[in-house]
């Protein structure tokens, strides 16, 4: 028999699976599971998008493209980035189109780190930017935010980090899970730090249209910036475009062109039909994602007044599509408090330290999911708390 343990990688073996995913993948057991725990839209992917895909399809555009990606497509992505963020990128040389953002963090990650470098990493946050840094040889380096802080970024923290094997910031903001965002001023402080200690930085925007009561703001736009910052961007969040599996970064050419070689020989490229569908997206469905934010505007005051209501203390969130409440007063971890309510009330949200250490005693709730069913889901909160009060 063999002993696979002797030859699967070590390194794999040590990383954790993801939290996320283990809380939905349970939640799919039970039945009548109202389910907050992944961050999908549940709006359909706009019909022009859709559209344009299906006629892709019927006139047969389903070969390869360059391994960049379509060059229409990077002329759009270069025009929506001069649009948004009033920055100029070359769509030949400066960006490449990619499966997911997931795949830009990966490409972008392995281009930069040698082994021993340390990788300064903002959390809460997304799950996979420190188990690729490991996977690359670097050093994942936690910074801890705060919720007095608002789970931004200070220039005291990120000081406190820094040491001479620092290369990399992962400044992944507006925040998955916490809802945070970092304004002109706050990126500016930031960015004299990173200039003043030759850092770089992966700039992880895929939530940069879901922004409420003010715009998104890269620190690729700061003075100096530009030209040691990769920005990570995709379609899944903003355009409802999870399944397409497409997104993209920019950076200068210098760091493009070696992140290109990896995503030849690992992937080739991007989905053809995907592509196509994007660049309709681009050009012509602003209005559709106005629309959307401002649903989820409607879901975000709900949650937070509710929550709040509940006993249940809640930072209100500024972007993406999620609410961070504290679960302290309730006495349990954030993982008996999601297994608790899971199994006891049937509503799955994500305990917070699936987000780093420092999100222990909080949990993560979506509200990409109807007004219908966040108000039972709320509901069954609620019922579980005070429960959980009387014992």
């Amino acid at each position: 028999m063999i002993n696979y343990d002797n030859v699967l990688s070590d390194k794999i073996k040590t990383l954790k699976p993801s939290g996320i995913r283990k809380f939905f993948d349970i939640a799919q057991t039970i039945d009548g599971v109202i389910s907050l725990g992944v961050g999908e839209p549940d709006f359909p992917t706009p019909w022009a998008i859709r559209s344009v895909a299906i006629t892709t399809l019927e006139k047969g555009k389903t070969v390869y493209t360059s391994n960049s990606g379509l060059i229409q497509l990077r002329e759009e992505i270069a025009e929506y980035i001069k649009r948004n963020n009033s920055l100029n990128y070359d769509p030949n040389n400066e960006i490449i189109v990619t499966v997911g953002g997931s795949e830009a963090i990966d490409i972008s990650l392995r281009a930069m780190i040698n082994p021993g470098d340390e990788v300064l990493i903002v959390e809460p946050c997304f799950v996979c930017y420190a188990p690729i840094v490991t996977l690359c040889g670097g050093i994942p380096i936690n910074i801890d935010t705060k919720v007095e802080d608002n789970f931004k970024l200070t220039p005291e923290s990120l000081k406190d980090k820094i040491s001479s094997k620092t290369k990399l910031l992962v400044l992944p903001f507006p925040s998955n899970p916490t809802g945070a965002i970092m304004t002109r001023e706050e990126l500016q402080g930031i960015a004299d730090i990173l200039m003043e200690n030759n850092i770089f930085v992966l700039s992880d925007e895929i939530y940069s249209e879901l922004t409420y009561g003010r715009n998104h703001c890269s620190i690729a736009e700061i003075d100096g910036m530009k030209e040691r910052t990769i920005m990570v961007n995709g379609f899944s969040k903003a355009f409802a475009m999870t399944g397409w599996r497409l997104g993209y970064l920019a950076a200068p050419e210098p760091i493009v062109s070696q992140a290109l070689k990896i995503h030849q020989y690992a992937i080739m490229c991007s989905p053809t039909v995907s592509q196509y569908a994007a660049i309709e997206a681009l050009k012509n469905c602003d209005r559709e994602v106005r629309n959307m934010v401002s649903e989820y505007d409607k879901r975000r005051r709900l949650l937070v007044k509710s929550l709040n209501n509940i006993g249940l203390e809640c930072f209100n969130p500024e972007g993406a599509f999620y609410v961070f409440p504290s679960i302290k007063s309730t006495g349990l971890s954030s993982e008996a408090f999601c297994e608790r309510l899971l199994y006891e009330e049937k509503v799955a949200v994500v305990p917070g330290n699936a987000f780093g250490e420092s999100g222990e005693g909080f949990i993560r709730v979506s509200y990409a999911y109807s007004l219908k069913h966040l108000i039972e889901a709320l509901k069954r909160i609620e019922r579980f708390v005070k429960k959980i009060k009387k014992d």
